[in-house]
């Protein structure tokens, strides 16, 4: 037994899981022991307390007098649609400047360079508050707005579009900032990912007659997705945690509207957990469905 390697194996992961549930237990005691020190009580049952303020920017229906469960409702579904947003139009950006990256057009080229180059190496914070401050709340009063083809209003207000939707300016910055920083670094991994093709299989494609952008599209493309999707999981990754800078421009999602939620209530360890679950649950799900297309492209050996 003591020369068993697998024995040694088992033994090893058993100690290391006994180890993890005694410091977890020593972890949830010196908690306890501290919250009743301070005479608090841990548990979720101020959610279903009168949040009593009220939230600028909503998709769904709320007022004051709702609960803070269903305030907490709305900042996830912002959070959820600037998130869906900006990992779009990120690898959008991202794709057009990756490519424009490799162009033969010396000007095309180096235009993507100082795009890449200034918005990667600038703090993201600083270029969301620029965004903000210097640009949105620098437009024209909603009295005298800028008209788009007649049907789209731009003003310090926001954007107006048919059917009286608004776009209020925290908003745009948030979606417009996290787009074009993103952009920045996936644009990078696109270039990385699309010179990691072997030359021979360009000229192949060429010899076939194909254009540009088929050859892009049909034979380049599919195999550096092999490069990049791992890098650019990360970069996804990114984009959902950089959304909670949304609070340094007033923009009311979940990170925002716990912060609000915590001022109220004092419930400072809940909300923390509430927050940490959240962000876990949506990197996790964004990371799985990554993988799993991951998996899907990836070459199967015999």
């Amino acid at each position: 037994m003591w020369n068993n390697s697998r024995f040694w194996r088992w033994f090893g992961q058993i100690l290391l899981i006994l180890l993890v549930i005694i410091l977890a237990i020593f972890l949830w005691g010196n908690f306890t022991q501290n919250l009743q020190q301070l005479g608090l009580q841990f548990g979720f049952d101020f959610l279903n307390l009168q949040a009593g303020f009220d939230i600028g920017e909503t998709v769904v229906n709320y007022k004051s007098t709702d609960t803070f469960a269903a305030a907490l409702l709305v900042g996830l579904i912002n959070t959820l649609r600037v998130m869906a947003i900006g990992l779009v139009s990120a690898s959008i950006v991202g794709m057009i400047v990756g490519v424009a990256r490799l162009s033969d057009n010396w000007l095309v080229r180096n235009l993507a360079m100082i795009y890449v180059e200034v918005l990667r190496n600038t703090p993201l914070l600083l270029q969301l508050l620029f965004w903000y401050f210097a640009i949105f709340l620098k437009l024209p009063q909603r009295g005298n707005p800028i008209s788009v083809f007649g049907i789209i209003s731009l003003s310090n207000q926001g954007l107006l579009l048919p059917g009286n939707t608004a776009l209020y300016p925290e908003f745009l910055t948030l979606v417009l900032g996290l787009t074009l920083y993103t952009g920045a670094f996936i644009a990078e991994i696109i270039r990385a990912g699309i010179q990691a093709v072997p030359k021979g299989q360009w000229e192949a494609a060429r010899s076939l007659g194909l254009k540009s952008f088929q050859l892009m599209r049909l034979v380049v493309f599919p195999q550096a997705l092999r490069v990049i999707i791992p890098p650019l999981t990360s970069q996804y990754l990114n984009l959902a945690k950089n959304s909670s800078l949304a609070i340094a421009i007033g923009f009311p999602d979940i990170y925002a509207i716990a912060s609000t939620t915590n001022n109220i209530t004092g419930r400072a360890v809940e909300v923390i957990v509430i927050i940490m679950i959240t962000y876990l649950t949506i990197s996790l799900s964004i990371s799985l469905l990554l993988n799993m297309y991951n998996r899907r492209i990836q070459i199967k050996e015999r």
